[in-house]
């Protein structure tokens, strides 16, 4: 679990990034081919990455019963299809994921921090935090106040984040940059840094609520700072690219990503996740037609 850095950079210091030379590292990226083997582990282990997710205002009891039931058991008739990492929710049916997803491994995780906006004080982002914690959370994902970022105001952003650290106690922080609304991948990189520095346990592109969400240029400018926050402290750090990955075809382009940028100590749930949930059924549909030969029909799947 990352802890403060207290010597912490001057982040008003800025190291343009190369956008040319990251869309052309991308664009090798997708150009790997992985062998029939290689490819039905790569898509079960991506599988295994994917946080499902309901965050909207119909969520119900019951809607998040099944949701936590299809991560524990994404397609019964296969036996070795691995469950989901974990299922994200509004604080107020953390207590429900929790006992449905009891004894499972399967983690529950919940937004926090006045999500998606962020436009909250303080002490009611840390109440809110704490709540959910009480509540049994393993996972706390935050929204950083972008408008402080864009006044320069970093230490805020840093403080911020510390606090709500602070308060997660033993449940792991992800903290979301929202890079949709960062608009140059200059300023990624500088969120990124900021949030590892002040604790944070994951960074996440985006709440899913603001178009664009995740994207390859983004995701490899965040998974570069991860990889030299860990060459400067030895702490590593988790990423999560959230939003707008559907297909499982792109889902192992980014994990060719992760392998060639960060290696394979980051190819496993506990450091790489997708915020993807239709990502799931497209994954579940291609490991259907490697085991038995047939496509099965999206309508074999629940659309959670």
């Amino acid at each position: 679990m990352n802890t403060k850095i207290h010597s912490k950079p001057d982040f008003s210091i800025t190291f343009p990034v190369d956008q040319v030379g990251i869309e052309d590292r991308v664009a090798r990226f997708n150009t790997r081919s992985i062998k029939k083997d290689s490819k039905k582990f790569a898509l079960k282990l991506a599988l295994s990455m994917v946080d499902l997710t309901t965050l909207e205002g119909m969520d119900s009891p019951g809607k998040v019963r099944q949701l936590c039931y299809k991560a524990m058991h994404p397609h019964e008739s296969l036996a070795d299809i691995p469950s989901v990492a974990a299922v994200c929710v509004y604080p107020s049916f953390v207590a429900v994921a929790k006992e449905a997803l009891r004894g499972s491994g399967v983690k529950v995780a919940s937004v926090a921090t006045a999500f998606p906006s962020g436009h909250a004080t303080l002490k009611a982002k840390i109440d809110e935090v704490t709540y959910v914690v009480n509540e049994g959370a393993d996972e706390i994902d935050m929204v950083i106040s972008r408008g402080a970022f864009f006044r320069g105001d970093y230490n805020f952003v840093f403080d911020e984040i510390a606090a709500i650290k602070e308060a997660c106690g033993s449940a792991h922080l992800k903290v979301i940059l929202e890079t949709g609304e960062l608009q140059t991948l200059d300023n990624v990189r500088k969120a990124s840094d900021i949030a590892m520095y002040a604790g944070a346990d994951f960074i996440k592109t985006s709440t899913g609520k603001i178009v664009p969400a995740a994207t390859q240029p983004v995701t490899q400018v965040m998974l570069e700072a991860i990889r030299d926050f860990y060459f400067k402290t030895g702490i590593m750090i988790g990423m999560k690219p959230a939003g707008g990955i559907r297909e499982a075809k792109k889902a192992l382009n980014y994990l060719v990503m992760v392998k060639e940028t960060l290696g394979s100590d980051w190819l496993n749930p506990d450091m790489f996740r997708f915020g993807a949930s239709t990502l799931a059924n497209d994954l579940l549909m291609q490991i259907v037609k490697m085991e038995t030969g047939n496509y099965q029909s999206a309508d074999y799947f629940s659309n959670d």
